[in-house]
């Protein structure tokens, strides 16, 4: 199979969850003159879909560019990607639980949600892993010119991401505010993560010119 279909059912995918993440906004319950105040006590909402939509954008522009150094795919990429997304669209739920913990403020409720949010992380990391690690075992299916050595400088990051995020499960049962920041590094993670592979694509390319 070529990729554009490929690439055109995962945008799609990555469409809908990014709607679906917005459509959890609704307008609170106030009493006339306390809407700036109804609106401020939503902050956990809004804090953990900023880091949702960063997290959900930062992904999608992995996969967009990653999938681009592909010629064809087979079967078995199809299937990777298909559990890959399945991972990803699981991310709203624990988004809500994390959002409406907050709000609540008890820690019990705290430490689940997040644990749970970090669980997801971790699963959607580990996916990527299986994808890079069968894509640098089939070289087959990879554009002429890209090298070993691109993989080499970026298989581990997924790994590195599932230690983040089972640090930040462990930190969470000490401290919830620990694990809260690890899980956010986590986040935050990818995206430079993103950066360095964006950066290894363009010379990769370059040296096929």
């Amino acid at each position: 199979m070529k990729t554009d279909r490929f690439q055109a059912f995962s945008d799609g995918i990555f469409a809908i969850l990014i709607t679906i993440l917005v459509l959890e906004f609704h307008i609170p319950d106030y009493r006339t003159g306390h809407l700036l105040a109804a609106l401020l006590a939503q902050w956990p909402l809004i804090l953990s879909y900023v880091f949702s939509y960063f997290y959900v954008g930062t992904l999608w522009l992995f996969h967009h560019d990653y999938f681009n150094m592909l010629q064809r795919i087979d079967r078995n990429v199809n299937m990777l990607n298909l559990l890959m997304l399945f991972s990803i669209t699981l991310l709203d739920y624990p988004m809500s639980l994390v959002a409406d913990a907050l709000t609540t403020g008890n820690r019990q409720d705290m430490q689940t949600a997040f644990i749970a949010y970090d669980l997801i992380a971790l699963f959607i990391s580990a996916t990527f892993y299986f994808m890079y690690a069968y894509l640098h075992h089939h070289q087959e299916l990879k554009k002429p010119g890209i090298s070993m050595a691109f993989y080499a400088t970026i298989k581990f990051d997924p790994v590195r991401s599932v230690t983040i995020y089972g640090l930040a499960i462990l930190a969470t049962f000490w401290s919830v505010w620990l694990g809260a920041i690890l899980l956010a590094g986590g986040i935050i993670f990818h995206f430079f993560a993103y950066l360095r592979m964006s950066r290894q694509l363009e010379q990769a390319k370059g040296d096929m010119d």
